[in-house]
């Protein structure tokens, strides 16, 4: 498994932060204006009504994010009102497909698209590791993570690279396990 997406991660740009959790700040999944180019794009896939898209977000991002009617609905109908996606009734279900517009707009945003699902791929992937099973290393590794920080923290250049020594070798030893 390798987690280097994890430090390629673009920070600045990535999900805001919503308040603090238990465990330190929450990030949403989606930032701003990325539910909109996340639907559009799975639009671009094929027609779908409100409730089949929530799953294929769901499904995309590996399980990590469940999408609600709260965030979904008002979204399709901005869209709908802007001439970017269009709705027909069919077997009592409002479905919705791309429009040309809607294409443009996925067009014009396709890097950014791109990002968005490249992120919820490596979600995807870090969740896939992150069961039951492995609760138990989240302390430990914390404490890893904090006493190494702090000597960080507090130490000059020949100390840094002890910090560092120490970190590969364990990271060695777990790679041989």
């Amino acid at each position: 498994m390798d987690f280097d997406w994890l430090f390629d991660w673009d920070w600045g740009v990535g999900p805001r932060v919503r308040g603090r959790g238990r465990r330190g700040p929450r990030r949403a999944f989606f930032g701003q204006g990325e539910v909109r180019l996340a639907l559009l794009s799975l639009l671009d896939d094929g027609p779908g009504h409100g409730y089949e898209l929530m799953k294929r977000l769901e499904e995309r991002s590996g399980g990590t994010y469940h999408a609600s009617a709260g965030t979904v609905y008002p979204v399709l109908q901005q869209m709908e009102d802007e001439g970017l996606v269009r709705s027909t009734e069919q077997d009592g279900k409002k479905v919705y497909e791309l429009t040309e517009d809607g294409r443009s707009e996925l067009k014009l945003h396709e890097e950014q698209v791109e990002r968005i699902w490249r992120r919820s791929g490596a979600w995807k992937e870090w969740g896939r590791h992150m069961g039951p099973e492995t609760a138990e290393i989240w302390s430990s590794w914390g404490r890893l993570s904090k006493a190494a920080f702090k000597a960080a923290a507090r130490s000059d250049f020949e100390e840094m690279d002890k910090i560092r020594d120490i970190l590969d070798r364990a990271r060695k030893e777990l790679e041989e396990l």
